[in-house]
C-alpha cells in the first residue's frame, strides 16, 4: 500500500516509545511520481524535481531545530525486500531528539513546504532509529 504521509496515531505512538534524551535518525525511503501531483499546474515538474524543491525549502526548518541531513543517495536496488518494493532515493536525517523532530513538523514554515513533498512522492517510508551500541 502506497503511503506518503504518516497517520497522527502512528506518529504519536512511535515517538512516545522513542527515548527523548538521545538523537533520532529518520530513515526516508522515497519513490517519486513520474510527474509531480500539484493542484496548481503552473508548478508542473517531475516528482524528483518537486522533491528537490521540498529539500531546498525545508532545509531552513531542519537547521532551525538543530537537525542535519547526514546522508542522501540514489537507491540502486534492494537485496532483501519484497520483489515489488523499489525506492528511488534514501535520505538519513539526524535530529537532536524526538522533540526537535516534532517541533519541526509542527512549525508553520515546515507545513508551508509540505506541498512539494506530497506532490513529489508516489510512496515513502519514514523510520525512526536510535543508536543502541550493537
Amino acid at each position: 500500500m502506497a503511503t506518503v504521509d504518516s497517520s497522527q496515531e502512528e506518529l504519536k505512538k512511535v515517538l512516545q516509545e522513542t527515548p527523548k534524551d538521545q538523537p533520532v535518525v529518520m530513515l526516508n525511503l522515497l519513490r517519486f511520481r513520474d510527474r509531480a501531483n500539484y493542484q496548481d499546474e503552473s508548478e508542473a515538474c517531475s516528482g524528483r524535481d518537486a522533491y528537490k524543491r521540498y529539500m531546498k525549502e525545508a532545509a531552513a526548518c531542519v537547521k532551525a531545530v538543530g537537525a542535519e541531513v547526514i546522508w542522501s543517495g540514489r537507491s540502486v536496488g534492494s537485496l532483501i525486500a519484497p520483489p515489488d518494493e523499489a525506492w528511488d532515493q534514501v535520505l538519513l536525517v539526524r535530529y537532536p531528539s524526538t522533540d526537535a523532530f516534532l517541533a519541526m513538523i509542527e512549525s508553520p514554515d515546515y507545513k508551508g513546504v509540505l506541498k512539494h513533498r506530497t506532490a513529489a512522492l508516489e510512496d515513502s517510508r519514514l523510520v525512526a532509529n536510535v543508536e543502541d551500541g550493537v
